[in-house]
């Protein structure tokens, strides 16, 4: 059997499964098994785009599909545990099933349609950006691409990532405005989650600023890094082995602006010196880069964490 007929069952495979995990949490009747299938999904998919030769896509997938995002909906679906107790066995009625199956059809039906429309070979600037990357002083067209030919879109990321911290916190309690995020976390001293809190987070710190060095030339990034990095912290402190730091905290208030502002005092810098915002000198377009990306790969960790820590619910206001 060729290499090539290998690799189509591979992806007949990959894609079978897709759909029936799917299909799994579509059809779950608690928040927990959805959340479960939900995981696994976002897991799967990280290496369906292995497959489809997008690595950068692929570490982030796994990092947030299969990572943040997931712990943030198991968060949900604990909360929500005591409500949705007394709601089992209930099924939504026919019309509302069948409204939901409608819609979900309907927007399958316009991708498939949106893409199926789309010329051959579709209309892309990958040639016009992969020419101009060496300016950059970066080996990687995606890094090149994300901070210098689309870096307003970059920059905007982060900021919206910084305030959806601030709407998180909003919804505290008057007083533990100020206090720790989250709950104390309980756990076994001697304990599996104890044991991973101790062994796995020196490994992601050197991972993420493997990710973060080498995300220059080959795949990776701040980004993929800072998910890493949010990973790693919560993991101690879901193990007891660290706690959130309480929100009125300056340097805490400081790593979560550093990256957007280093963003924006660079693009101020090209306005001064350059040809417009975000115009970096192109002798010095790598070092510049880099150094943002140092201060965006904190701030993405602390954003990311905080997000998923929820508001403050211990101490606070007196």
């Amino acid at each position: 059997m060729s290499a090539t007929t290998v690799g189509l069952l591979l992806d007949i495979g990959f894609g079978l499964l897709l759909l029936a995990i799917a299909a799994f949490t579509l059809r779950s009747r608690t928040t927990y098994a959805a959340v479960v299938g939900f995981v696994a999904f976002g897991l799967l998919l990280a290496l369906v785009w292995f497959r489809q030769g997008a690595p950068d896509v692929a570490i982030t997938e796994a990092a947030i599909g299969g990572g943040l995002t997931g712990l943030l909906l198991l968060n949900a679906s604990a909360a929500l545990r005591p409500t949705e107790a007394a709601t089992i066995g209930q099924r939504p009625v026919l019309a509302v099933r069948v409204a939901a199956l409608a819609a979900a059809a309907a927007v399958s039906a316009a991708l498939a349609f949106a893409v199926l429309a789309l010329p051959t070979p579709a209309p892309t600037l990958a040639p016009e950006a992969v020419a101009s990357a060496p300016a950059t002083g970066l080996g990687n067209p995606v890094a090149a691409t994300l901070m210098a030919f689309r870096a307003t879109d970059t920059l905007l990321e982060k900021v919206v990532l910084l305030l959806a911290v601030v709407g998180v916190w909003s919804i505290a309690r008057d007083h533990h405005w100020g206090g720790r995020p989250g709950p104390r976390h309980v756990a076994n001293p001697k304990g599996a989650l104890v044991f991973y809190g101790r062994l796995l987070p020196p490994v992601g710190i050197v991972f993420a600023i493997y990710l973060l060095v080498v995300g220059a030339d080959k795949p990776g990034g701040a980004f993929q890094g800072g998910t890493i990095l949010a990973a790693m912290w919560l993991l101690a402190i879901m193990a007891r082995l660290s706690d959130m730091p309480a929100i009125n905290g300056r340097w805490l208030r400081f790593w979560l602006v550093a990256g957007p502002a280093a963003f924006v005092l660079v693009g101020l810098g090209g306005l001064a010196f350059g040809t417009g915002f975000l115009a970096y000198p192109e002798p010095l377009a790598k070092p510049i880069i880099l150094g943002v990306e140092a201060l965006k790969i904190v701030t993405v960790a602390a954003t990311l964490a905080l997000i998923v820590a929820g508001p403050p619910q211990r101490g606070g206001r007196a």
